[in-house]
C-alpha cells in the first residue's frame, strides 16, 4: 500500500469504532494483559526523513528548506516475542497529524507484521521541519493560490523509507533479556514557558529562545527537570537506550536549514560513544515548557544546549542496572477529546477561503478544520504503553503541558514513568484546564474543550492501571 486513501482511513476507524463501541468522547481499553516474555527479540531500526529543497517548514509559517546543518530520522525499534510485534518510533519533525499519523502507523505496522494499535509514533517537535496533516494540506491546495504544508509525495517516499527500515529490521532480530531505567536532572535548559501576571493571567510567553532580560529573570516556573532514560539490553550488552525529556527542542530556527536541534545533536554525540547501541529521543509533555530562560537564540547557544542535553543523557544512564526482563505488557487506549465550542468549521473555512488574509492566517486554520471534521468522524486518538517490569514507557499526543507527565508519575506511583508526548497532533495544544481561563499563546491554538484534562488524565489512568 503506497499511502492510506481517505476512504480506507473511514473504513478502518469506522471498524475499529464500531467494534469497541466508541461513543461520544471516550473509549474502552483495547488491550492490557500480560505477555510472555519467553523468547524475546528487539532490533533497531531508523530512516531518513530529511525534508527536499523547498518543503514547508512548520506547515509554511517559516521559512522553507533551503539547506540542511545535519539530517533529521525516524529512530525506534521492533520486540517480538509478545504476541504480535510492537514498534516504537521517534521521529525528527514538528509533527505527524490525524490521518497522516493513522498512515505512519499503519505503514510501519505492514512492515512488522502487526496492527496500528501495536504501532506508537512520536514527534521530537523541531521547527525547520514538516508539520504533516493530509487533510489540511488538502483543504488549503483546494485553494489554488495558498503554499503546500506538506508535500504528499515526500510524505508516502518516507513512508515507503519506513516499511523498508521496519522490514529489514524483522529479520535481524536480537534476543533482548535485560532492562534498565535511570534518570538524572538537566542542567539550564527548560523553563515553563508561561508568565503570568499579578492578576493570574498569562502576561508574556518565554518561548524557546528569548532576549528579554526582565522575562529570563523570571525562576523555571513549573517543570519537570529529569532525563528519563530506558534501556535493553541483550546480555551485557545495550542494545537501545530511549531517552525521555519535557521541552521545546528549538535552539533557533526560522533560517530554512534543516536540523534535529540540540536534543537531536545530543542524541548522535551520545550514539558516537556507542556505536553497538541505538539511542532514541523522545520529547515528553513539553507543551509548556521551552529553553527562553537560558538560550538568547544565537547559533552558538546551539552547542552550549546540546552539550548540557548531552550530559544529562550520560548522567541519567550513571545508574543503570540491568534486571532480567520478568513481565511485559502492553496497552492502549482510546480517547476522542470534544472540538471547543469558539471553534466553528463553517466559519474556519471562510477564513481560509479568504483570499485578503496573509497565508499564515488561512493555512494554521486548516489544522484546526482538520481536527473538527475528525472529531465530528469519531476518529479516536490511540495512546499506548509499554510496560517492562516495573518501567512504565507512555505514549501521549499532540502538545501536552508539563503537568500531565507529572500527573503519570504520580499515578504509576511506585513504577519507573518516562513519558512521550507528540504522538498524533490533530489536537494542537493540550492545555490543563486550569490554564485555558488564563489566556496565552497554546490555549489560543488548543482545539478542545477544556474537558481535555479529564480525558486525557483518564486515559493516562487506564495505561497504567
Amino acid at each position: 500500500m503506497s499511502h492510506l486513501s481517505r476512504r480506507t482511513f473511514l473504513q478502518s476507524t469506522a471498524a475499529l469504532a464500531a467494534s469497541t463501541g466508541l461513543s461520544g468522547w471516550t473509549a474502552g481499553l483495547l488491550q492490557a494483559e500480560t505477555e510472555s516474555v519467553s523468547d524475546l527479540s528487539m532490533a533497531p531500526f531508523r530512516f531518513d526523513v530529511s525534508p527536499p529543497l523547498g518543503h514547508p517548514c512548520c506547515g509554511g509559517w517559516i521559512k522553507p528548506v533551503v539547506g540542511y546543518d545535519d539530517p533529521q530520522e525516524a529512530i525506534g525499534f521492533i520486540v517480538k516475542g509478545t504476541g504480535k510485534p510492537i514498534v516504537v518510533c521517534s521521529v525528527d519533525w514538528t509533527g505527524i497529524l490525524n490521518e497522516a499519523h493513522v498512515a505512519f502507523r499503519t505503514a510501519l505496522a505492514e512492515a512488522a507484521g502487526t496492527t496500528p494499535d501495536r504501532v506508537a509514533v512520536q514527534c521530537v517537535h523541531p521547527h525547520n521541519a514538516p508539520f504533516a496533516c493530509l487533510e489540511a494540506e488538502r483543504i488549503t491546495q483546494e485553494q489554488g493560490d495558498l503554499p503546500h504544508i506538506v508535500f504528499v509525495d515526500f510524505f508516502n517516499e518516507c513512508l515507503d523509507r519506513g516499511r523498508k527500515a521496519v522490514a529489514a529490521a524483522a529479520k535481524s532480530m536480537q534476543p533482548v533479556t535485560h532492562v534498565a531505567s535511570g534518570e538524572a536532572k538537566v542542567q539550564k535548559v527548560a523553563g515553563n514557558r508561561r508568565i503570568l501576571g499579578e492578576d493570574g493571567k498569562v502576561r508574556a510567553q518565554r518561548g524557546s529562545s528569548c532576549r528579554d532580560p526582565e522575562l529570563r529573570a523570571f525562576p523555571e516556573g513549573l517543570i519537570d527537570p529529569y532525563l528519563k532514560t530506558v534501556a535493553f539490553y541483550s546480555g551485557e550488552t545495550k542494545l537501545v537506550a530511549c531517552h525521555y525529556y519535557a521541552c521545546h527542542p528549538m535552539s533557533y530556527y526560522g533560517d530554512g536549514r534543516v536540523s534535529a536541534d540540540f536534543c537531536g545533536l545530543a542524541r548522535r554525540k551520545r550514539e558516537q560513544d556507542e556505536p553497538g547501541c541505538t539511542h532514541i529521543y523522545f520529547n515528553g509533555c513539553g507543551g509548556n515548557i521551552g529553553a527562553g530562560k537560558y538560550n538568547d537564540g544565537s547559533k552558538e547557544m546551539r552547542t552550549v544546549l546540546t552539550q548540557r542535553m548531552y550530559d544529562g543523557i550520560v548522567a541519567s544512564e550513571e545508574s543503570l542496572s540491568p534486571q532480567p526482563i520478568e513481565s511485559l505488557k502492553w496497552t492502549t487506549q482510546e480517547i476522542l477529546p470534544p472540538t471547543g465550542d469558539r471553534w466553528d468549521a463553517d466559519a474556519i473555512l471562510k477564513q481560509i477561503e479568504n483570499k485578503s488574509l496573509k497565508p499564515v492566517q488561512r493555512n494554521r486554520p486548516a489544522y484546526t478544520w482538520a481536527w473538527i471534521r475528525r472529531q465530528e468522524k469519531g476518529i479516536p486518538i490511540v495512546l499506548s504503553g509499554l510496560h517492562v517490569n516495573d518501567v512504565s514507557m507512555l505514549h501521549l499526543p499532540a502538545e501536552c503541558f508539563v503537568e500531565y507527565q507529572l500527573a503519570a508519575q504520580k499515578i504509576g506511583a511506585g513504577r519507573f514513568v518516562a513519558c512521550a508526548a507528540y504522538g498524533d497532533g490533530g489536537p494542537w495544544y493540550i492545555p490543563t484546564a486550569e490554564s485555558y481561563p488564563q489566556g496565552g499563546y497554546a490555549v489560543s491554538v488548543a482545539w478542545c474543550d477544556p474537558q481535555v484534562e479529564d480525558v486525557l488524565t483518564g486515559g493516562i489512568r487506564s495505561l497504567l492501571s
